[in-house]
């Protein structure tokens, strides 16, 4: 089964969007066609960002979404990286999917650097697809 990291905008988007590419990764995930990792510093960030008051999400949803996330994803605790990144908030993606060869999905390429298993939600599913 394939491994998967979500940034946060990956996140923020599929809830904000349900009919959105981002939302359709997170149905593989609840649907057991994907394996989610995730640490408990990213569990933290998913928590912060989407209790953020401009977002404007409903309890249910955000509860929804983390109780998801407890109960299908995989917790772990990669080892740190010295790999140099625009943005360090940025790290514990990075670590997670470079460290248990998961793919890394993010609206934003740019906080990353090139590699071949750091993708878009849009090319993500074109590649689960195929």
């Amino acid at each position: 089964m394939l491994r998967v990291v979500l940034d946060t905008n990956v996140v923020v988007s599929a809830l904000l969007s349900p009919n959105g590419n981002p939302a359709k990764i997170l149905d593989l995930v609840t649907d057991k066609k994907l394996n989610i990792y995730y640490s408990s510093e990213i569990l933290s960030e998913y928590i912060d960002v989407l209790n953020r008051p401009h977002f404007n999400f409903n309890d249910k949803n955000r509860s929804d979404f983390i109780q998801n996330i407890q109960k299908f994803g995989i917790l772990v605790t990669p080892p740190l990286s010295d790999i140099p990144l625009p943005d360090e908030d940025d790290r514990c993606f990075y670590d997670i999917a470079n460290f248990y060869e998961a793919i890394l999905v993010t609206g934003n390429m740019k906080h990353y650097p090139v590699k071949s298993f750091i993708v878009t939600p849009t090319e993500f599913l074109l590649f689960v697809n195929t």
